[in-house]
């Protein structure tokens, strides 16, 4: 055990984010996205019995977001016609990223198949159990001061 490391974060996890660099992306998947298919190049990292709030906001606890870029974080939009109102989620997300960073917290709506596009060429990967749709976070990873 450590001190002030969040038991969530497993010992895989946490030394992937250790090897993340400045600029570096991950993306915090719901329990529906295609993390093996999209993250073939990508460390993926199973959180199973987790939602994507709680790893986020352990997360955010250690790795800071990248200030150097408009919109540090990114989720995936709502398709167009879909019948889903705005997801609650997201609330949850802003109380999150307020909570850890209050200055600089953007976000950036990215279309469905932008959105694994991007997802590609993250890092890191990291499946959860999220069973609330529209769920994805993508972050960039900022400079550890």
């Amino acid at each position: 055990m450590l001190k002030g490391i969040p038991p969530i974060l497993s010992p895989e996890l946490l030394c992937a984010l250790d090897q993340m660099g400045h600029g570096d992306e991950l993306v915090i998947a719901d329990g529906n996205f295609p993390c093996h298919s999209v993250g073939k190049n990508s460390i993926v990292i199973r959180a199973d019995g987790h939602g994507v709030p709680e790893i986020l906001d352990a997360i955010l606890t250690l790795m800071p977001l990248d200030t150097y870029t408009e919109k540090p974080v990114g989720l995936m939009q709502v398709v167009p016609g879909d019948t889903c109102p705005r997801p609650e989620i997201w609330d949850t997300y802003e109380e999150i990223l307020s909570k850890h960073e209050p200055e600089h917290h953007d976000i950036e709506f990215i279309e469905r198949f932008d959105f694994y596009e991007r997802a590609k060429g993250a890092y890191l990967i990291i499946a959860t159990g999220e069973g609330a749709i529209y769920a994805n976070v993508l972050l960039k990873k900022g400079v550890v001061k």
